[in-house]
Parts: C-alpha cells; structure tokens; sequence
C-alpha cells in the first residue's frame, strides 16, 4: 500500500504515539488483512478471533503505526467480521492504542468498523469512481464519525495513471471535500496510484516518473502544511 499521508494528519488514539507525530513516515500493518494474508483470512473465515488478535497484536510490536483490517472475502460475513473483531480490538489496549484503517470496498462494512472504533479511524478509501453524489455522501459519513480518508486518484472514467490525471483528480477531489462538505484538510490522505514498473509494455513505461512527480505536484499544492 502506498499513501501519500499529511504531514500533519491528527490521528488520536488511547496513547501518544511520537512516531506519527513526530514523522512523515508511517508504517501501515497490513496482516490483518484478508486480501494479503492468508492466514489471517483463515482465521477470520473459522472465527478464530483470539487467533486473529494475535496477528494484530504482533503487528503492533513490529513498528505499525497504523492497523490496516480488510474482512472482504466470499466465505466471510464483512459486516459481522468486522464488527466482531473490532469490538475485540477495543479491549485490547495493546493493540487500541494505535488508529486502525477500515479498508473495504463495500461501503456498508466500513461504516459497521466506523460504529466500533475509538479515538480517529482512517476510511479506506473514498473516490470519485461513482460520481460526486455518492462521493459527497461518503464524505459526510467519513466526517460525521469523525474519521480520515484515504482518496483514491480514480474517477469515473477509471484509475488515474499519468502524472496529469492523478494531480487532475485529487484538486477535484480536494476541493469537493474542504469546499463544499468541510472536510479538514489534514484529514485528507491522498493515494495517486502506483502501478508496476518494468514491464515491458510499452505504456507502463513513464509508470514511476508520473507517480513521484504528480507526488510532488500534491505535496506542493494541496497537502496541508504547518508553515502555510
């Protein structure tokens, strides 16, 4: 996963983290998603949960400074998954104490993870793939539960992948979110896309250049800054 993270996001748990404050870099723990470890996904789909907590857990002791959790999968319940484990995570303090990033594509198992989080979540992830309508929708969910969200660079003409494109749709984005619903600014996490390099086809080959200067492009004009 590669996020483009303000450098001044608040995220808010049970117990300062100076690793988040006091940096641009933050280590996302992606173990306890089902998409990426199949072991957790087995766990989850035999309603393991004390043996999930473990994979949690022993993130956290590995540096994340943020819990990424995914429950999307055709064996599993997302919406019963994510509430069950999420209620478990919050009498965990070992683990509660860093912010966790509800990560779906279906929107009603983000909400159910947003009802059971303490302190800031982070929503992964939001984008303009459907049209401003549900965008603005989602947006004032997001900000209702007093969350961040991670805005895909992806609009409804598909996933942006050139330097024009992905700098073209986070403004949008960016402005549909501080203008018209209010959204903080450090609480916007852009993700411009980046995609594999090397392939040898032809297309893909400016791939890495359009994504670390449309990087660059975002830092400048739309990150929310301490100095500006």
């Amino acid at each position: 996963m590669n996020h483009l993270f303000t450098l001044k996001i608040k995220i808010i748990m049970s117990e300062p983290n100076s690793k988040i404050s006091n940096s641009t870099f933050v280590i996302v723990g992606e173990r306890t998603n089902v998409t990426g470890s199949a072991k957790f996904r087995k766990l989850i789909e035999n309603e393991d949960y004390v043996g999930a907590l473990a994979v949690a857990r022993q993130q956290v002791e590995s540096g994340a400074n943020v819990l990424d959790v995914n429950l999307d999968a055709a064996m599993i319940d997302g919406v019963k998954a994510m509430t069950t484990f999420l209620n478990l995570v919050a009498t965990e303090p070992d683990i509660a104490k860093i912010p966790l990033m509800i990560d779906s594509s279906k929107w009603e198992i983000i909400e159910a993870g947003l009802k059971c989080t303490q302190g800031k979540p982070i929503v992964n992830s939001i984008s303009l793939k459907e049209g401003e309508a549900q965008f603005l929708a989602h947006a004032r969910k997001v900000m209702r539960y007093g969350a961040a969200a991670v805005v895909m660079a992806f609009d409804e003409a598909g996933q942006a992948d050139t330097k024009a494109r992905k700098v073209e749709i986070c403004t949008r984005a960016y402005h549909l979110l501080v203008d018209e619903v209010g959204f903080a600014p450090e609480d916007i996490i852009f993700d411009p896309n980046i995609f594999a390099v090397a392939t040898g086809i032809e297309e893909h080959n400016n791939y890495a250049v359009d994504f670390i200067e449309a990087t660059r492009i975002i830092l400048q004009c739309l990150i929310f800054l301490p100095w500006q």
